[in-house]
């Protein structure tokens, strides 16, 4: 690489440059070479450990924290990290337990180390822990739109839409430019009946900031009802254009949709793409991780075929996350491409499925024949 004259700082840095643009092999190579250089930088380990959660290394990533932790006990970073990982395999309480080496190390109203943590907990379904964790940051950061958006989130998937819509609002208060949030507030508007409302927020937000096209059709939709604009005047050009942007290319959805358009007739194929082997991977974690604490349970890793054959494999989240990566698109929030895929099955089939929680939506899918889940 050519690298080898920078510092521990410099390659993390270069490193985090790849990381940011999503390039996480570059990051991993960049890493790699740095720790050779230095093998005691615990700021590298903890780079190669969030670069492996990247990749879905769980096993590998849970090394890297650890043998942070082994260099210095009290670095902050590495317990947030690990307890990230540790929540992949299901091992809550030891989850837990690492994010309460934060507060007990005095740092539990950080704002980044709360926000990193709760957003941990939130991905995994934890809701009522992250609604915990939000709540104890904002009571020293009261101001933060980030941190009210991600409480709006999180009530809202424990069903408390009251609660969710006032935190939306504030974040959107607090930050005019907090764009998903104010998308996110417009659908929980436009589900409880306030079309006007809904509009509202959406106009606020510009059409290259949408990155669902279910947001962008709603739009076009709520104008032409609310304000008799009409369908083809000229108003509509530059979100016609984000449209055509976020359609340009047909994604796995398409397919599956395409194949029930066809009645779902005739067997699929079962030459389709290999899977993973599971049993390889589960020998080599309990490699990695030794065998898990009697109460601890195992990772749940499903297993579902599209009707086209596509597999994909892991948690919920991860089988989502690899249909929105297959698409092209691995910068858009899960959310969003679930919202969007719902879109595009409702305009074809004039169903929905909902979009709360990954397994919810996959099970929908399966439900309606889009999609087998093989567990």
């Amino acid at each position: 690489m050519g690298t080898s004259y920078l510092s521990s700082e410099e390659y993390d840095e270069l490193a985090h440059k790849h990381y940011d643009a999503g390039d996480y092999d570059e990051a991993l190579g960049v890493l790699r070479e740095g720790i050779t250089q230095y093998p005691d930088s615990v700021l590298l380990h903890v780079g190669l450990g969030y670069t492996r959660i990247a990749r879905e290394e769980y096993a590998w990533a849970r090394q890297c924290f650890e043998s942070a932790l082994e260099l210095d006990p009290e670095y902050e970073d590495a317990w947030v990290g690990l307890g990230e990982t540790l929540l992949k395999f299901g091992r809550v309480e030891e989850a837990l337990s690492c994010f309460g080496q934060i507060d007990e190390m005095g740092l539990g109203d950080d704002l980044e180390l709360g926000l990193t943590v709760g957003r941990a907990l939130y991905r995994e379904g934890l809701f009522t822990d992250a609604r915990a964790r939000f709540a104890a940051l904002s009571t020293t950061h009261a101001d933060n739109a980030e941190l009210a958006a991600a409480r709006g989130y999180t009530l809202h998937a424990l069903g408390d839409d009251l609660g969710a819509r006032r935190e939306l609002r504030r974040a959107t208060r607090l930050d005019a430019d907090l764009h998903e949030a104010r998308i996110y507030l417009s659908h929980l508007l436009h589900d409880r009946g306030d079309l006007r409302g809904a509009l509202t927020e959406l106009e606020q937000v510009p059409p290259a900031e949408h990155w669902d096209t279910l947001s962008v059709w709603r739009y076009v939709e709520l104008k032409m009802q609310l304000d008799g604009v009409a369908e083809g005047d000229p108003w509509f050009a530059p979100w016609k254009e984000r449209l055509a942007e976020l359609d340009a290319e047909p994604d796995d959805i398409d397919h599956l949709l395409a194949e029930v358009e066809a009645s779902f007739e005739g067997a699929v194929d079962e030459q389709a793409q290999a899977a993973l082997e599971l049993s390889a991977q589960m020998d080599f974690m309990m490699k990695i991780l030794g065998p898990p604490a009697p109460d601890a349970a195992l990772p749940s890793v499903h297993r579902v075929r599209t009707a086209e054959g596509s597999i994909f494999q892991g948690s919920w989240d991860e089988i989502v996350r690899g249909m929105r990566d297959s698409c092209g698109e691995p910068q858009m929030p899960l959310g969003a491409f679930m919202r969007r895929a719902a879109r595009q099955i409702r305009e074809r089939t004039g169903r929905d499925v909902p979009v709360h929680s990954a397994e919810a939506f996959l099970r929908a899918g399966a439900r309606m024949g889009l999609l087998r889940i093989e567990e």
